[in-house]
């Protein structure tokens, strides 16, 4: 273990606009050799490996970085990587430590923020932004990230915290051109196909695809801007190298394409209202 891996005090913390207020209280658990992030009830936020920081523990965590996919792999490590929702943190270890991407993260719980800094191994290279992901979308740079991902959910974990058409076209906004976005989602739960229309209202249908839900229900959705749909010899070629070089941290890229369908046009039609994608 390096001196910048051990756990440490927690990075500075850029506030965006609104104080948070009425937050859950957070808590960990430990069992077989993992640590879990509780927030204010039984519910799982996040996991991590005690003695394997690095490796992305929860199943759908790791189907998030299936967005990898969608990026050429000569420049995986290069521009801003973002994670609006701090959780556990695995998101956050794997952009900075692995991809050595730039990165930032958007967190609304200040303990949250704490807990990661002294059990989870929260990289002090991090951008740590404590405020409300809607309020740092709006004042974000436009077209300045390359690889976000979006898991924000509360107490309750019911649906999204943040779900809205405005919220999706803001998301699309701060993509550079053959920017990805991946969301994280209930795919059981009533709410999905109206989260997945409004999604593919601010991206374009042809720019959204879904994975198999897991065994728990969550569906991951992957969004790009203005990307270019590679063929599957290249989407093959980009997932052997990603499981070669990551794989021994809980990257199992081949396994994706089999998880991977292009958007149903039954869901992406389904009560998102009029409008057109961003541009």
């Amino acid at each position: 273990m390096t001196q910048d891996e051990r756990e440490s005090p927690a990075p500075p913390a850029r506030a965006a606009q609104r104080a948070p207020v009425e937050l859950p209280p957070v808590s960990i658990s430990e069992h077989d050799g993992v640590r879990y992030l509780h927030l204010g009830s039984v519910w799982v936020q996040g996991a991590m490996r005690i003695k394997a920081p690095q490796v992305v523990e929860l199943e759908y965590v790791q189907r998030m970085l299936a967005a990898l996919l969608w990026l050429p792999e000569g420049s995986l490590g290069a521009g801003r990587a973002v994670q609006l929702g701090l959780g556990a943190g695995a998101l956050t270890r794997f952009c900075a430590r692995q991809l050595r991407m730039a990165c930032t993260v958007v967190e609304i719980n200040p303990q949250v923020v704490a807990v990661n800094a002294a059990k989870f191994r929260l990289p002090r290279e991090a951008e740590v932004v404590l405020g409300d992901a809607a309020d740092w979308l709006a004042q974000a740079e436009r077209a300045s990230v390359r690889l976000l991902h979006v898991d924000l959910y509360d107490e309750e974990a019911a649906a999204p915290v943040l779900d809205s058409l405005e919220f999706y076209r803001a998301c699309r906004a701060v993509l550079e051109p053959g920017g990805v976005m991946a969301v994280n989602l209930f795919g059981r739960d009533a709410s999905f196909e109206r989260s997945v229309a409004r999604i593919a209202a601010a991206f374009g249908a042809a720019q959204v695809w879904r994975l198999r839900p897991t065994r728990e229900g969550n569906t991951i959705v992957v969004a790009a801007r203005d990307a270019a749909v590679p063929a599957r010899d290249v989407l093959q070629a980009r997932a052997a190298a990603i499981e070669q070089r990551y794989g021994r941290f809980g990257v199992p890229a081949r396994k994706w394409l089999r998880m991977v369908r292009p958007l149903d046009a039954s869901v992406a039609h389904a009560e998102a209202g009029p409008c057109t994608p961003v541009r």
